[in-house]
């Protein structure tokens, strides 16, 4: 089963809490013991996990990638969005979860997070459920 389910967001750079979503896929898949694949197709964005509990880690992610200073660098992509294709290939554009009774088998404070670093955009997460 692939759940398929769109995320609209709304500025250029940010993560939206999707764990609610991925969580109702699992549910509806009815698998009680297996894996989520949970995929983002774009190459200006990015899927993880991390703490949900303190609002500012997500503020912080985007803070310290910037940091790192790409978007100093001169690109020969003409499009002008290199230093989001750079952020989505260091985070990653998906991330596999074990099912365990019927639930996603996270850490107390995690939570799975779409990362938009060109946008806003709609943008697509697909779940796998095996």
């Amino acid at each position: 089963m692939v759940k398929i389910f769109t995320v609209k967001t709304g500025y250029s750079e940010e993560l939206i809490d999707i764990t609610g979503k991925v969580s109702a896929a699992v549910a509806e898949s009815g698998v009680k013991e297996g894996i989520a694949c949970i995929f983002t197709p774009h190459t200006t964005a990015a899927v993880t996990i991390n703490e949900n509990a303190d609002p500012d880690v997500k503020s912080d992610i985007i803070l310290g990638l910037g940091s790192i200073n790409i978007e100093a660098v001169d690109y020969a992509h003409m499009e002008g969005n290199s230093p989001a294709h750079i952020k989505s290939s260091l985070v990653g554009c998906s991330e596999t979860v074990i099912i365990d009774k019927g639930r996603l088998m996270l850490g107390t404070w995690q939570g799975i997070y779409l990362c938009e670093f060109d946008g806003p955009r709609t943008r697509e997460v697909f779940v796998k459920i095996i």
